[in-house]
């Protein structure tokens, strides 16, 4: 009893630490190789343990949270005004909460493990698989850490620009756990242990034939030029500052005016009404003197009357385009608490987080349309991804089916000197890669980079400091088959993988009534 005890507490420590080691396979650290560590581990925990996988499950979800996405404590401590206590409190939840998304996977072991550990493996994968794609919408999704993501820095990094970032992290999964399973088989198997290698040499094959494949060609090279103000977020939406803050990008970009395109971070004007209409003015003369495309972040209001004809407004988060380019896009995947405030009549006023400035966002709409720039005497289409909805794959696949270049504005100050920004900034590496596309990434103190169609960084300016990035970008033609396709892979994967699964139980259920 006391070695079972002994045991069980043993699995708990390891399905913990497991997850805790995950983040190491996302930048900054980029040991892609760490998540197929952590995940083969927990999975073989979990075979071992599956009266225990739900909770284990849970513990790995929340090692897995606690290491790789507590970084949204620093927005609620420094810039939410929580004390110690209470933004420890709300991190807890955060990653409490998070950690269900795992259950799915203890469910499906512990009601499904047979005795046959391929079966369980497959088993494994689908439930992995559907897991992250609950992460890319149920509560509004927050699809961070997928394993895909961790791919962009290994030898699988062929398979996003075909199948996606979900599609990717299920077939990098099945080989790595085909490896494990493989060796296991050799050196234990009384048979023919050499058949187990077919499940390592197809992926392996299908890697090498999809590195030598080009998908999208070169169209024309331009020049850009991003700023990175390095504004502080305390003060950003201070009306003593906000004059200043808009003059210091004007000064900034004094060298830039000439190039092809310019590019302004997040909320990098923070006025309204009249002063607002003036330096818009102001900047729209100034690009087209330069004959540049200005493009920027800044508050829109709307005003609109309710039902009781009372005059109200609502606020919208967006990119705009001055001097040659035109257009605007409204941020459409708003940021719980950062962009609005669930539950906001009961939360507000309760602590500063949840009074934070902008924290009443209208959300833009699913099917608006690309922002237009006009490069080397061409009309070009510019797909746009405001801050954090980067990371939703399908719509800024559907921004891209038209764009011949990726824009992204942020502003990660909110995450200080964590892990979050450098994540933000290799899930912006693999868009460029599932699209084809070039990206430039302008944010208010750092990341500011250049992207190529490949997803690799080609430039870019150092953290906390502010500068200007001068560089050349290419806009492309030609669709990659995620661009074209989207996560139809994923699902035929998930179909495939649920028939297999579904014949196996019946199979062996018939086998135990005969």
């Amino acid at each position: 009893m006391l070695r079972l005890t002994k045991s069980i507490a043993v699995s708990r420590v390891a399905a913990f630490l497991l997850g805790g080691i995950y983040f190491l396979a996302f930048s900054p650290h980029d040991y892609w190789v760490v998540a197929f560590v952590s995940l083969v581990g927990f999975f073989f925990v979990l075979v071992r343990f599956p009266e225990q996988a739900l909770f284990l499950s849970w513990l790995f979800g929340v090692g897995k949270y606690l290491f790789g996405a507590s970084w949204i404590y620093v927005s609620i401590r420094e810039y939410g005004g929580a004390d110690f206590f209470l933004a420890s409190f709300l991190v807890g939840l955060f990653i409490f909460g998070l950690a269900l998304f795992l259950l799915p996977i203890g469910y499906s072991v512990r009601r499904l493990k047979t005795a046959n550990l391929w079966f369980n493996a497959i088993v494994f994968v689908l439930a992995w698989s559907v897991s992250e794609w609950l992460l890319t919408w149920l509560f509004t999704g927050f699809p961070w850490l997928l394993l895909g993501y961790s791919l962009i820095a290994s030898p699988f990094a062929s398979l996003l620009p075909v199948f996606g970032v979900l599609a990717s992290g299920m077939l990098s999964l099945i080989f790595l756990l085909g490896v494990a399973l493989a060796c296991r088989s050799i050196f234990f198997s009384d048979g023919n242990r050499w058949r187990y290698l077919m499940p390592v040499l197809a992926p392996c094959i299908l890697v090498f034939v999809l590195h030598n494949i080009t998908w999208v060609t070169e169209k024309g090279l331009h020049s850009v030029g991003l700023v990175q103000g390095n504004i502080d977020q305390s003060v950003k939406w201070d009306f003593e500052e906000r004059n200043r803050i808009a003059q210091k990008h004007i000064s900034m970009s004094a060298e830039l005016w000439g190039l092809d395109l310019v590019v302004w971070p997040e909320y990098s004007l923070t006025l309204y009404g009249e002063e607002a209409r003036r330096v818009k003015l102001k900047l729209q003369e100034r690009a087209i003197e330069s004959s540049t495309n200005l493009l920027l972040g800044a508050p829109e209001i709307v005003p609109y009357r309710d039902e009781q004809l009372t005059e109200k407004f609502r606020v919208f988060n967006t990119a705009q385009g001055f001097g040659l380019a035109s257009g605007s896009f409204a941020k459409s995947h708003l940021v719980p608490f950062g962009d609005y405030v669930p539950f906001q009549e009961v939360l507000r006023g309760l602590i500063t987080f949840f009074d934070l400035p902008m924290s009443s966002s209208s959300k833009g709409s699913n099917d608006q349309r690309n922002i237009v720039v006009k490069l080397g005497g061409e009309t070009v289409q510019v797909g746009i991804g405001i801050c954090y909805e980067i990371a939703f794959g399908d719509s800024m696949r559907i921004r891209a089916r038209e764009a011949d270049l990726l824009v992204t504005i942020t502003n990660d100050t909110w995450f200080g000197a964590s892990i979050g920004p450098h994540q933000h900034m290799q899930i912006a590496r693999v868009r460029a890669l599932e699209n084809g596309r070039w990206l430039v990434r302008a944010a208010n103190d750092g990341i500011t980079g250049i992207i190529d169609h490949k997803g690799n960084v080609l430039d870019e300016l150092p953290q906390f400091t502010e500068g200007v990035l001068k560089g050349k970008f290419q806009t492309m033609q030609g669709k990659t088959p995620y661009n074209l396709l989207g996560d139809a892979f994923f699902f035929a994967m998930l179909a495939v993988l649920g028939v297999l699964v579904f014949r196996y139980r019946y199979l062996v259920a018939i086998r135990v009534k005969g």
